[in-house]
């Protein structure tokens, strides 16, 4: 069995150039990822807060799960718009108008005394890290020429991202002892200095905007089209299947409660999504063009990102419950012990690259989808008394997957896309990961709840994980004989 190539050669080597960056380049490196550092540790941070915040606020059970479902939906559901706003309307315009959106409802949620203010600002900050994400993303795709460069730039930048999320699950912890209103208050911190390192750094790419020379040494691309080729009808069709889908799947937690609602939700999405086909093909100007999705590696590398994404939060949230409810372990303990998957921090920049230099990103995906479905089999073992060092095998092999996989998955899902839709290749990109990451916990909170409380419902919480995981594997081998 070998990786699936493009239709049957292997992977083409890099084109020539320096892989070096210069110092522009990597100030300009270092913004995008403090953006996305940013929205990784704010979602960990208020994983570990959300149960004191629930016991000082008194927050039913509902709401303190709005506070976090709240988030995703707003994130899911603008992804794809935000990617292609920022190829439309200038990546640079909407990366520091939603950096300012993302500080001020940040401090909103740090000011809050009820739980409403608290999910009206994790769901406007989901929309602003919506538009944000994929803003960052394009603006490295399109800074940095295809080859060395930004392979590199997106390795580290997606090495942070993950990094972002497993420190944060740690600095989450510490800033909570000193107060929950902290983990609101930091993200406010960081994201005024990244805010007034962009405002210096961040080339110009509105459509207005002349064309520059890049970090790398590339002209930056500009959007064809301004506002006045905007499709408002495409847009709000697109935002409301995607509020509407990512809500039935954050609703598949609840089991067969409520299911009707959850069936009329994704009903909906899906008929939203056939009208939005529909006003696609009559759109001068799209926002998608659908031949996009005839890319065949970019498709995969979506859907791959969805799969990684989905075993990876489910297992992330089976352990969590396994270590702080049967083992009564605090979340700082649960964090530090889990800070190890977070090793992609560290090897994504530096491992990773030349992995991916040496024998393609496609193999390299292939290594990471098989280090996840081993560490995740190994936990289905799992007892009630196991040792740290038992679960050490599964955390290794778990982190390790993160470095193998995800880097390679963004440079396979924006490789050979055109400069003009970097940023619709980026949503694409960052919605298959948000909903990855709510399937993977919905689905697997369905089936703990159904198995029941104790050590079996936790075993067939894991083996949600552990499908998914197989099924990335499937996804990146191509099952044709081959000399």
């Amino acid at each position: 069995m070998s990786v699936v190539t493009e239709p049957s050669s292997p992977p083409a080597p890099s084109p020539p150039g320096p892989a070096r960056l210069d110092a522009r380049g990597w100030a300009l490196l270092l913004v995008l990822c403090g953006a996305i550092f940013l929205e990784g540790i704010d979602i960990a941070m208020l994983a570990v807060a959300i149960p004191v915040i629930k016991a000082d606020l008194g927050l039913s059970t509902g709401t303190a799960a709005w506070v976090v479902s709240g988030y995703v939906l707003g994130y899911a559901g603008f992804t794809l718009l935000g990617g292609r706003a920022a190829d439309l309307l200038g990546r640079r315009r909407m990366f520091l108008a939603w950096m300012g959106v993302f500080l001020a409802f940040s401090a909103l949620g740090g000011l809050a005394t009820e739980g409403w203010m608290l999910v009206v600002s994790r769901f406007v900050t989901g929309v602003a890290s919506a538009f944000m994400t994929p803003a960052s993303m394009s603006i490295i795709t399109t800074s940095y020429p295809e080859g060395p460069q930004r392979n590199k730039a997106l390795l580290i930048f997606a090495g942070t991202a993950a990094g972002g999320f497993s420190l944060g699950l740690v600095i989450g912890g510490l800033l909570t002892q000193l107060g929950w209103r902290w983990v609101f208050y930091a993200p406010v911190l960081l994201a005024a200095l990244i805010l007034i390192a962009a405002v210096r750094l961040v080339p110009a790419t509105d459509p207005s905007a002349s064309p520059q020379a890049s970090p790398g040494g590339a002209p930056s691309a500009l959007p064809t089209t301004g506002m006045r080729g905007f499709d408002l009808p495409g847009a709000m069709a697109a935002a409301g299947a995607m509020l509407l889908l990512a809500y039935g799947v954050i609703r598949l937690e609840h089991g067969f409660e409520g299911w009707g609602w959850t069936l009329a939700a994704l009903g909906s999405g899906a008929l939203l999504v056939a009208l939005f086909t529909a006003i696609e093909r009559r759109a001068a100007t799209p926002l998608v063009r659908l031949g996009i999705l005839r890319n065949r590696p970019m498709v995969r590398a979506d859907l791959g990102a969805l799969l990684l994404l989905g075993s990876f939060m489910g297992f992330q949230f089976m352990v969590t419950l396994y270590l702080q409810e049967l083992r009564d372990w605090s979340s700082l303990k649960t964090s530090l012990a889990l800070l190890l998957m977070g090793m992609d921090v560290i090897l994504a920049p530096t491992l990773t690259p030349w992995l991916v230099h040496r024998f393609g990103h496609r193999r390299v995906i292939l290594w990471g989808f098989v280090s996840a479905f081993l560490g995740y089999a190994l936990f289905l073992r799992v007892g009630a008394d196991w040792t740290y060092a038992a679960m050490l095998p599964t955390l290794v092999l778990t982190g390790l997957a993160f470095t193998l996989a995800y880097g390679p998955l963004t440079i396979a899902a924006t490789e050979g896309v055109d400069a003009a839709e970097q940023g619709l290749a980026g949503g694409l990109l960052y919605t298959a990961t948000q909903f990855g990451a709510a399937i993977g916990v919905a689905s697997v909170t369905a089936v703990y709840g159904l198995a029941g409380p104790g050590l079996d419902g936790f075993r067939a919480g894991l083996v949600i994980p552990v499908v998914l995981a197989a099924a990335g594997l499937l996804l990146m081998v191509d099952r044709r004989r081959t000399a």
